[in-house]
């Protein structure tokens, strides 16, 4: 008895270093993107004579990213609460859609990239290109991480179910998600409304 209860306490301990190892990352994460989007502040007007912001943006396709990315974290949030209520199948299920539209999402910004980079606004073509590309592009690759973490966690779930593991699991990478979806609302405002207008 003495050693379930030593064990429990144990798993309790472990479980609770991880999300603080978690929430640290957040940090180092927040201080990250503070620092792309301070070089990205001061390098906006350096275009070099190259293309501008106001020539480059797409509102359709911008408002279409954030579109799909607010969508999924509402669905990362009906997940969690699937998971709250024991319905294994519908948070795999919202786990599906969500990861479906990250990987939309990530679709849409490479796509983006790839049409600035045939016209010849490349990361080497003035300061403003190499802030942006280095700012959307590391948010992009979060997102790509997030995809493939979420669909580790479905294999997990499918293989054993939600237990404290998979349920700490699921609510780590559904705060992620959410805070990524938090960057993109200051990358939405701060890059490509300012830089449209």
């Amino acid at each position: 008895m003495e050693h379930a209860v030593s064990h429990h306490e144990h798993h309790e301990h472990d479980s609770s270093l991880k999300i603080l190892g978690f929430w640290i990352f957040l940090v180092t994460d927040c201080i990250l993107f503070g620092t792309l989007f301070a070089t990205y502040a001061v390098l906006h007007t350096h275009t070099a004579g190259g293309p501008t912001a106001k020539e480059l943006f797409e509102v359709p396709g911008f408002v279409a990213e954030t579109f799909i990315l607010l969508t999924s974290s509402f669905t990362s949030g009906i997940a969690v609460l699937a998971m709250h209520k024991g319905k294994l199948k519908s948070l795999i299920g919202w786990l599906v859609v969500t990861a479906a539209l990250g990987l939309a999402f990530v679709g849409l910004e490479i796509s983006e990239f790839v049409k600035m980079v045939g016209e010849g606004a490349t990361m080497s073509t003035s300061a403003f290109l190499s802030a942006f590309f280095t700012l959307v592009g590391t948010h992009g690759v979060h997102v790509t991480v997030g995809f493939f973490w979420m669909c580790g966690i479905m294999i997990q779930l499918k293989r054993y179910g939600i237990n404290d593991v998979t349920k700490r699991k699921v609510s780590i990478i559904s705060l992620y998600w959410h805070f990524l979806d938090a960057v993109w609302i200051f990358l939405f405002t701060v890059v490509y409304l300012m830089g449209v207008m």
